[in-house]
């Protein structure tokens, strides 16, 4: 892998979008132009973000720049965490059994379910009364 090699890859999880560019580098990771700490401010969050580079072994030796937009701050997690998970696996064919393993290049389907009609929200019902 030379030193200019991008490698650029799309995350999604419900309404959140997450486009990455990974680089070889020191770990630097920048979302929407804020670092990593500033833009995510839930240790959960961070987490989430961090789960393909630990199962990797690759901590610290790729810089990750992402365009994140769309959904809450969680999901926008969950797709930072598929897209760098898609990225690894085009860098290593070895990293793509390891991400598989961990279920981190599956997107995740869970989406929110639609209001219904006659129906106050996608499950909850009118209040009814008997008399």
């Amino acid at each position: 892998m030379t030193e200019a090699t991008k490698y650029r890859a799309t995350g999604r999880r419900k309404e959140a979008t997450a486009r990455v560019i990974m680089l070889a580098g020191e770990g630097k990771l920048t979302i929407n132009k804020r670092s990593f700490e500033q833009y995510f401010l839930r240790e959960t969050d961070r987490i989430i973000v961090n789960q393909p580079f630990i199962a990797t072994n690759t901590v610290n030796k790729f810089d990750v720049r992402a365009i994140v937009n769309g959904g809450g701050l969680t999901g926008q997690a969950g797709a930072l965490r598929h897209g760098i998970s898609r990225a690894l696996s085009a860098i290593d064919e070895e990293f793509r059994v390891v991400l598989r393993k961990g279920g981190f290049l599956t997107r995740d389907p869970r989406a929110k379910e639609r209001k219904k009609y006659g129906q106050k929200g996608a499950r909850k019902r009118f209040q009814w009364t008997k008399r």
